[in-house]
């Protein structure tokens, strides 16, 4: 039996540049690297996606192995879809990205692969968004999350609303992750989530419609920010040269799962202030610590080194 099972469909990443251009992802993605992190950690986790027939593809596929993540669905797809970012700098160096899909194949999860992966059993099933992205892989996940729920694993959800939004339809978009919400216990989010769903208000109210159980925002340097019942608090950020923030949220829910893999579903939801508190102050520090580092994959921090980092937070200097 897993402790994690990570369903991704479009196994991706970006890690920009600094300079203007297109920059195109590299494999990897959130539901590849919580994988990877939970791993890491000495846990059995599996990853269950769809991969390019590609140099990316093969380098996400033995770098799971290379992480002892089981892979549960090992299809590889000729002519993938690739993503491109263009990136364009404004007069005082801000980034802004406009984002492309390059026609190729689809690498859609289906029905079967989910069948295939939840077969294994687990005590977590953790999902992106990327895979709500367009039919059949945003039926899959829908399927893949009430199916893991009814089973009783917990459900941990990472929105990141580029990867929904390919259609610039934004009701579309809110209503794909809306129709999964019932079925999840942990959401992660970003900053940009937030304003995208309904700023806090909106959050707040959507956790108490839906029963999400904690809602997580990574705010990058700036640290993390935590819904829970009616309460929201915050956590500064820990010390860092740089902000990869694909790396650092990657980092952050993994650790998140690491500490959960050792709850009940309902033991998230009666967790008291404290607890919750210790746990995220754990994830944040993750995160901090990968933004020291540079990359997603490569990054993803043990837990000696995130307990090393609490304890003194001059270890982030070099």
């Amino acid at each position: 039996m897993l402790d994690l099972i990570s369903v991704g469909e479009m196994v991706i990443d970006f890690l920009p540049g600094e300079e203007a251009g297109v920059y195109i992802r590299k494999a990897g993605g959130a539901p590849a690297n919580a994988a990877i992190a939970v791993a890491r950690n000495r846990l059995f986790a599996g990853f269950c996606g769809r991969v390019g027939a590609d140099d990316f593809g093969r380098f996400l596929l033995d770098t799971l192995k290379e992480n002892q993540v089981a892979v549960l669905c090992p299809a590889m797809v000729e002519e993938a879809v690739t993503t491109m970012a263009f990136v364009t700098l404004g007069p005082g160096g801000e980034r802004s990205f406009t984002f492309a899909r390059k026609p190729g194949a689809d690498m859609f999860l289906t029905k079967a692969d989910v069948d295939v992966a939840l077969a294994q059993g687990a005590r977590i099933l953790h999902a992106g968004s990327c895979s709500l992205s367009a039919p059949p892989a945003s039926e899959a996940t829908a399927y893949a999350l009430s199916q893991a729920s009814k089973r009783g694993y917990m459900v941990s959800f990472d929105v990141n609303y580029r990867d929904l939004m390919w259609g610039g339809d934004r009701a579309a978009a809110r209503a794909s992750v809306a129709a999964i919400l019932p079925y999840v216990d942990l959401l992660k989010i970003s900053e940009e989530e937030t304003d995208f769903m309904g700023g806090q208000e909106g959050i707040q109210a959507m956790a108490a419609e839906t029963g999400i159980a904690v809602v997580v925002e990574t705010l990058g340097a700036q640290g993390a920010r935590c819904y829970w019942q009616d309460a929201v608090w915050e956590l500064p950020g820990r010390p860092a040269k740089a902000v990869d923030a694909t790396g650092a949220g990657d980092a952050f829910v993994g650790s998140m799962l690491l500490q959960l893999a050792h709850l009940s579903p309902g033991e998230l939801g009666g967790l008291d202030e404290q607890s919750l508190r210790e746990m995220v102050d754990f994830a944040n520090a993750a995160g901090s610590l990968t933004t020291t580092r540079k990359g997603a994959i490569p990054a993803m921090p043990t837990r000696e080194e995130i307990q090393q980092c609490r304890a003194s937070a001059s270890l982030l200097d070099g």
